[in-house]
């Protein structure tokens, strides 16, 4: 086993992170600090990915081919953040506390997204065509030639978290959502619409699955029946990183991607337990994960 060989698979395991960080980060938004059990999350991840590709395919032939994959970003995420309010508002906000009831309700609509995308848009696999300027490789010293689309999607998850930890350490809105987790109904006695808020948040969270699902649909073929991966995945990382942490949520995003590769490498017939093996060990050490805070 090459040095080379160690690095490659430990960059694809920290790219794959970053995919996973930026799915996740939305999830962690909505369960970890709402405390809404949102079991539709990989469905949201799908339909951002097929909003963004019927945008993407047309003007991809046309002469706005160099915008393309950039609209087709923006019209993932804002379809997702769109649908993320009416959810909250039409179906999740009155259940603010009544857990098992949310999860059957967003399984079910889970279910239906997919049956809906199947209708519209069949069961082919697609894949977007990134940038001129993020297609193709380029030299990483000990690797050699690596793809750029890869090292795009760390530096973004890099920005989407710094974006995220400012947005909850140094805005008003953080302060709010973060008061909203300790008493929503000392919150809603201030004066703040604590309904416009938890709208505002699960829109946010929405965008970011619809974002990661045009950016893994990049990098990888879309099909129907990822959804379930998506949302395993980020309840995994979520729970390993600790509930309401953006650093935890990174944290556990590294070290699942990391363990899929090398899981995939040293024993590929039981790598797809791995993730769960480490799980198991999080909670028994440390039930709130690695970076949540005690419960009081």
């Amino acid at each position: 086993m090459s040095l080379q060989f160690i690095l490659t698979v430990t960059l694809n395991g920290l790219t794959l992170a970053a995919l996973y960080f930026i799915v996740a980060s939305g999830f962690s938004l909505i369960f970890g600090l709402m405390r809404t059990v949102n079991m539709a999350h990989g469905a949201l991840y799908m339909v951002g990915a097929y909003v963004g590709f019927a945008v993407f395919d047309p003007l991809y032939s046309s002469s706005w081919a160099d915008y393309a994959w950039l609209i087709a970003i923006l019209a993932g995420i804002t379809s997702v953040a769109l649908l993320g309010v009416v959810m909250q508002v039409a179906l999740l906000g009155w259940m603010q506390g009544q857990e098992l009831r949310q999860a059957l309700v967003t399984i079910g609509l889970s279910i239906i997204l997919a049956d809906q995308l199947l209708a519209n848009f069949g069961g082919s696999p697609f894949q977007f065509f990134a940038p001129d300027m993020l297609f193709g490789p380029v030299i990483v010293p000990g690797i050699g030639r690596y793809p750029v689309f890869r090292l795009f999607q760390v530096g973004l998850a890099i920005a989407v978290g710094v974006g995220l930890w400012l947005l909850l350490n140094k805005t008003r809105l953080g302060i709010m959502v973060r008061a909203g987790v300790d008493d929503r109904q000392m919150l809603a006695a201030c004066g703040i619409n604590v309904p416009l808020v938890a709208a505002t948040v699960f829109a946010l969270g929405a965008g970011l699955a619809g974002l990661g699902g045009v950016i893994g649909a990049t990098a990888q073929p879309m099909a129907l029946g990822v959804d379930a991966r998506f949302l395993l995945i980020s309840l995994v990382v979520v729970i390993v990183g600790g509930m309401g942490s953006i650093g935890g949520t990174a944290l556990g995003a590294i070290l699942i991607g990391l363990a899929e590769q090398w899981g995939q490498v040293l024993f590929p017939t039981y790598s797809v337990i791995l993730t769960f093996v480490i799980m198991a060990a999080v909670l028994a050490v440390r039930p709130q994960g690695l970076m949540g805070r005690k419960m009081a």
